[in-house]
């Protein structure tokens, strides 16, 4: 039977209210293993991001596990599909109801993320989104959850590359022209581009802006759009599988040979953009994970090592996003059972969270008070000059979202004109 939001809303806040103050019913015993559910994409234009973010759980659980578990319950996984918003709040229904999780993580898109996020405090289990949000463009919409721990904003990877594109090519290029995903995030991520030439009082002039629709596999009338408008700069946040696509038909239309380019979240699609098809000195942004890294830790290097070796792929960012994730959990129930001397309710897990911080595949990572992530961004220029078939990173600067995201309960717009960047 197919359930509505409202009926789905009611039903997981009844179950909710049925149980005893800070904890979800049933009652967790602390000899029960813990289980957690994990929604993410496992096929069609997101399953690269969303494998990533389960082969990151299962390498992580298994090594909790193999130590002890969380707390000293050994963890137990049950994943389903992130689809549609409808379909995945039914499927985050089907998990706290029926599978009886004690715990929810995953959710890569913030379509999804937005409609969901209502439903997780209704039911009032802890919940950590890997990459979504609750912002409607670059307005958050849930701006005291209690329940709801969310990634980091939409725009530090563009902030991030507009900076950089700022620090490295000033005076370097003045036409300047995007092509963005037609949704929020791509219109919101052009417009910050095109609001801090403006803040930093770059000459410039905008000559063609391309719009695909989300999954557009043929891109050859944007191509020739591009082309004909003979900019310096292209700004693009393509993530999905319509960007090698992208880079295969620009390069063959001559369109990247003499045109700086800045994709502050290609990283998505990292293991895809070949070297055949995507030059060298291009702005490649890999968000909170770099998977060859020089400087990584050597637990970074030791599961980028594991994935290449099940998976024959390396890793992007959304590994680093589901390992954050649950590295945060994890360590936010020990330091609250330890307090408590016991298992923790919610409400005691929660408070531990707030505040909290780690150490990532990626780098850095915290918990600020509104529940909204802070992360290290790791975005640089491409090279050729590597064992792989695809371009990883030559000169690359690593930045903490501190200095990328608005504060809590700032207006971005408001924010970017006034905020402290380096460039």
């Amino acid at each position: 039977m197919k359930l509505s939001r409202r009926t789905l809303l009611k039903s997981v806040a009844a179950t909710a209210l049925a149980a005893p103050a800070g904890v979800f019913a049933p009652a967790i015993a602390e000899n029960k293993p813990l289980k957690i559910g994990v929604l993410a994409p496992r096929a069609g234009l997101a399953a690269s991001p969303g494998i990533s973010g389960i082969r990151a759980t299962e390498w992580a659980v298994e090594k909790f596990n193999a130590a002890g578990g969380i707390a000293g319950r050994k963890v137990e996984v049950v994943y389903d599909e992130e689809t549609s918003p409808k379909d995945t709040i039914e499927r985050f229904s089907k998990l706290v109801q029926q599978e009886n999780v004690d715990h929810v993580q995953g959710i890569v898109s913030t379509g999804v993320g937005l409609a969901l996020g209502p439903v997780v405090e209704e039911s009032r289990v802890l919940t950590i989104f890997w990459d979504g949000t609750t912002q409607d463009g670059v307005d958050e919409k849930l701006p005291n959850p209690k329940y709801l721990f969310k990634s980091t904003d939409n725009e530090c990877e563009a902030v991030m590359a507009s900076l950089s594109a700022i620090k490295y090519w000033k005076g370097q290029f003045k036409r300047i022209a995007g092509i963005n995903p037609d949704y929020s995030y791509g219109r919101n991520n052009q417009a910050a581009f095109i609001a801090l030439l403006k803040r930093f009082n770059i000459e410039h002039e905008v000559v063609t802006e391309q719009w695909p629709k989300v999954g557009t596999m043929d891109l050859t009338s944007h191509v020739a759009a591009l082309q004909a408008a003979k900019p310096d700069l292209i700004f693009s946040s393509l993530l999905f599988a319509d960007l090698p696509v992208f880079m295969k038909q620009a390069d063959a239309a001559g369109l990247t040979k003499n045109t700086k380019l800045v994709f502050p979240a290609a990283g998505w699609q990292h293991t895809a953009m070949k070297k055949e098809f995507t030059p060298e000195g291009m702005w490649f942004g890999h968000n909170t994970l770099y998977f060859d890294n020089p400087n990584a830790s050597p637990l970074a290097k030791e599961f980028v090592a594991w994935f290449a070796d099940k998976q024959k792929d390396y890793p992007n960012w959304e590994a680093d996003r589901a390992y954050f994730s649950l590295i945060s959990y994890k360590d936010a129930v020990e330091k609250a059972a330890k307090a408590k001397g016991g298992w923790p309710a919610v409400d005691d897990i929660i408070g531990a969270m707030e505040g909290l911080s780690v150490e990532s595949l990626g780098g850095k990572g915290g918990w600020r008070k509104d529940h909204i992530a802070d992360q290290t961004f790791i975005q640089g220029f491409t090279t050729h000059k590597n064992k792989y078939d695809f371009v990883t990173l030559d000169k690359f600067d690593t930045t903490y979202s501190t200095e990328l995201q608005k504060p809590a309960g700032a207006n971005f717009w408001e924010w970017i004109k006034t905020a402290n960047f380096k460039v």
